[in-house]
């Protein structure tokens, strides 16, 4: 990606303006995962080091926009300003909808504020030039760090790149094109990827991409049900999608999909639900298929071990249930073990990967869940787009 990188510009004393992806969960007004707000760091940190005056504007949640924060108390930002200033050692101030250019100029350097939710802003979705050049006004550069919301043009992530004196792109927005750019431009083969989900019509793209590029593409959840019909197999009162057994057969002629021999079913779906290990050919009318089964397993990471490129979005079972849960902590396990280049993306990967606590073990993790998506399929991702159209 040719994008200009934060750290080809001079910073110091300059109004730094940061979009973020600091969407965390909140509960009852506490945060219950800050991964994103510690992957947002480095940036952050770098631009205060430089002596920059650093202001932060992030979404969290879908508030209704033009409807004030005092209406909507759960969208406000309060909890990650709060979370921000243990983890930067400084205080970080929750700024008002009425920040202005003035406010921004007599900034101290080293300092470093956060807008709130940027959602709540009239204009933000349509990206209006309106919104778009109030955010500019804010800064002498803009800094694109939110890959999660790379593939949106928005008013903070794609419009005020395009009125700011200049705009870049921070240390975890270029990590996550680089790591892209290794596991799909220029991947070390074999290259294996993992593919999970409810539906082969929510992942059709990624997976018609990655046919064309893979040598083994491995399938999960609902999504491998719907190959394992295609191929001719009853599959029970499982999850699958009737009207995408043509489409699954044809991305099975582009490569090697090593379907299931055995599963692990269950009469219902639920956490109480004792797993049952039956071989494909088994399957009765009355069973829902929930996981593989061990002779799988074996052979899924044999073929992990073999590879020097994995890409891996989604889990194989329904891993939030304990009985259901090995051949997803199998995968995790064999794909931690692998000296080869892995990248994961998706909330539900991300969710296994702490789980299993194999963090360290995969070579890079992805923040984007759309965006990583969407740039696995081949598409322009929009704020990656104006940054490559500033920085000639």
């Amino acid at each position: 990606m040719t994008v200009r990188s934060m750290q080809e510009i001079e910073l110091s004393g300059k109004k730094v303006l940061i979009r973020e992806d600091l969407n965390v969960p909140i509960k009852a007004g506490e945060i219950l995962n800050d991964a994103r707000i510690r992957a947002a760091l480095p940036t952050i940190e770098y631009a205060l080091k430089k002596g920059a005056k650093v202001i932060i504007m992030s979404h969290l949640g879908r508030p209704e926009e033009g409807v004030s924060i005092a209406q909507q108390q759960a969208a406000s930002l309060a909890p990650v300003a709060e979370r921000l200033s243990e983890l930067l050692a400084i205080n970080v101030n929750l700024m008002s909808a009425d920040f202005s250019a003035e406010i921004a100029a007599n900034l101290n350097p080293g300092t470093c504020v956060l807008l709130e939710n940027v959602r709540c802003n009239v204009g933000e979705k349509d990206n209006s030039d309106e919104l778009s050049q109030y955010y500019a006004s804010l800064c002498d550069v803009f800094v694109m760090d939110a890959f999660g919301t790379a593939h949106r043009a928005q008013a903070s992530t794609h419009g005020v790149a395009k009125f700011a004196p200049a705009a870049c792109a921070g240390l975890l927005l270029t990590g996550e094109l680089d790591a892209l750019h290794t596991a799909l431009a220029q991947p070390e083969q074999p290259m294996l990827a993992i593919v999970g989900g409810a539906k082969v019509s929510s992942k059709l793209m990624v997976l018609e991409a990655l046919a064309k590029k893979v040598d083994h593409l491995i399938v999960g959840g609902g999504i491998a049900n719907t190959f394992l019909a295609a191929a001719g197999y009853k599959v029970g009162k499982s999850l699958y999608e009737a009207d995408m057994l043509d489409k699954a057969r044809e991305i099975m002629r582009q490569t090697n999909i090593p379907l299931p021999k055995d599963v692990a079913v269950a009469k219902e779906f639920s956490e109480s639900a004792s797993a049952e290990i039956k071989a494909i050919a088994d399957i009765a009318e009355d069973d829902m298929i929930l996981d593989v089964g061990p002779e799988t397993i074996a052979d899924f990471v044999a073929t992990i071990a073999s590879m020097r490129t994995i890409l891996w979005n989604g889990p194989l079972g329904v891993f939030e249930f304990d009985a259901f849960a090995a051949g997803t902590e199998a995968v995790a396990r064999a794909i931690a073990a692998n000296s080869g280049f892995s990248i994961a993306g998706g909330g539900e990967t991300i969710t296994a990967i702490e789980k299993y606590r194999i963090s360290e073990q995969i070579s890079y993790i992805s923040t984007g869940g759309g965006a990583f998506l969407e740039f696995v399929e081949g598409k322009v991702l929009p704020a990656v787009a104006i940054l490559e159209e500033r920085g000639l």
